[in-house]
């Protein structure tokens, strides 16, 4: 048995059955990922050594007769923004080169009270600012479905890992679309849960408001089991919800019939890929089919939704960055001649472009006298994206859209025209600025043969609704595994 083709779920059940061994699961792994990954790149750091003690921990604890955890002998990869105690974290960016996490994050700490296995770091975009993962300051990660395209971003590497069968899970974070959008890039499901379900104690900040940690899986059931494991509320965190992670997912079990679902006209545009409204709709229909109910409704403040994102997360961006000043960790220019010029110099060269993009957007939009002009401005149109939401969730039980405007584009087709890449992510940023919770899930293949997915988005703490349709989709039309599509990757 190769249990690189196991769901986390199953790899968990047959580990505690005795069927297989954690150290087996971890060397199968570690045996696709060596095969993959010089191609591939999803991964800043490997843990070949540590994965498998703590594999082998597993195993031991099992022949001593303890419980073992829900996700026994189960491989995890980490997005380079998530603190692992002792292992180096980098956001992808030079200017953290060299330090080592002196704490593990909250969701590190429930996956290792689970029993988790940690295979290694996840490449992003610098700072999780980007569509495609070209932004990291150390290489690019491959789409494993066309190692020529982006995987998306600025959870690339994550996204691509999962999809590649290096690992059954992932973590990524969202804060405009960075889980969803590689999720639909990579043919593989990515939840972003409501705000403040999952801590993020241990997540290095971009826009506090709006990130948000969330699972990458092959499978709808794994994405709910990793909920499980890791949501609910954490005092270290100031915006985590007092709400237990329960009522996130009641109403996964059960079928579609009866659920109501809106089609927002917004997120059908002009310019769309025709291959991907026809997938997305196609889906939705199915969904249909199965007993759900379609209905068309407007979100009419959709249309601002990129221009309100690109003054509210570079401006709470310019805030959180300014910590790394090269003083305290991480890369510091020490041949300045002052403590100015250390922190000019340490910033301008451990940033890449695009973050030193949108700390001076944010900058700028902070400043005197343009405060009220662009950012609380910018947190009034929030506030009306928000309630678009709310009013359309008196109506539907959840709104569906297509994930991305495209199939997964090329390498350096977008890196020249920033507004490009930014629209990358235009069906995907209102969910954020709302707060809901929001999933991606493979609905289709392009002609090309590049996956195409349906973002299906809840009101908050609607985890079990959007769960449960996206299960019925995933069981009425199975999506195809990368190695029947691209035999250059089979194990």
């Amino acid at each position: 048995m190769n249990t690189t083709e196991l769901s986390a779920a199953q790899i968990a059940a047959q580990v505690a059955a005795g069927a297989i061994t954690a150290e087996n699961v971890a060397g199968d792994h570690w045996a696709r990922i060596e095969k993959v990954e010089p191609r591939l790149k999803a991964f800043v750091t490997l843990l070949k050594e540590p994965s498998l003690a703590q594999a082998r921990a597993v195993d031991v604890k099992r022949a001593k007769g303890a419980r073992l955890g829900r996700l026994a002998g189960v491989p995890v990869a980490l997005k380079d923004n998530i603190l692992l105690k002792g292992v180096e974290t980098t956001c992808s960016s030079k200017i953290l080169k060299g330090f080592r996490a002196p704490y593990d994050a909250t969701v590190v700490e429930r996956l290792k009270a689970e029993d988790a296995v940690f295979v290694g770091k996840t490449n992003l975009d610098e700072f999780a600012m980007g569509s495609s993962t070209e932004n990291s300051a150390f290489f690019p990660t491959a789409n494993p479905w066309d190692t020529d395209r982006v995987p998306g971003g600025s959870s690339g590497g994550s996204a691509a890992a999962v999809a590649a069968g290096c690992c059954p899970l992932a973590l990524g974070s969202d804060t405009g679309g960075s889980i969803r959008q590689p999720a639909a890039f990579c043919g593989v499901v990515g939840l972003k849960p409501t705000y403040g379900l999952v801590s993020r104690y241990g997540l290095i900040a971009f826009a506090s408001s709006l990130d948000q940690i969330g699972p990458f899986t092959r499978t709808v059931e794994d994405a709910a089991l990793a909920l499980a494991v890791f949501a609910g509320h954490d005092p270290r965190d100031s915006t985590s919800a007092a709400e237990p992670p329960a009522r996130a997912l009641k109403g996964l079990a059960g079928d579609v019939k009866g659920l109501r679902i809106g089609l927002p006209r917004e997120y059908f545009i002009a310019g769309m890929d025709p291959e991907v409204e026809q997938s997305v709709r196609a889906a939705v229909e199915l969904l249909k089919s199965l007993g759900a109910t379609v209905r068309e409704l407007s979100l009419p403040h959709t249309k601002y939704a990129v221009a309100t994102y690109y003054l509210i997360a570079p401006s709470e961006a310019s805030s959180n960055l300014a910590r790394f000043d090269g003083i305290r960790y991480g890369f510091s220019q020490r041949q300045a001649q002052s403590l100015e010029e250390v922190y000019e110099a340490s910033r301008g060269e451990g940033f890449g472009p695009e973050v030193k993009r949108r700390i001076m957007l944010g900058t700028y939009a902070l400043s005197s006298g343009y405060y009220d002009a662009y950012y609380a401005k910018a947190q009034r149109v929030r506030t009306l994206i928000a309630r678009d939401f709310a009013q359309a969730f008196k109506e539907v039980d959840v709104v569906a859209a297509p994930t991305t405007p495209t199939p997964p584009f090329r390498f350096g087709e977008k890196t020249g025209d920033p507004l490009a890449m930014y629209l990358s992510d235009i069906f995907t940023i209102p969910s954020n600025m709302a707060g809901n919770a929001s999933l991606s899930v493979p609905c289709g293949l392009s002609r090309s043969g590049l996956p195409i997915g349906l973002q299906l988005i809840g009101p908050a703490f609607g985890e079990g609704t959007i769960l449960r349709a996206a299960r019925a989709l995933e069981a009425a039309k199975p999506f195809a595994k990368i190695d029947e599509m691209r035999p250059s990757l089979a194990a």
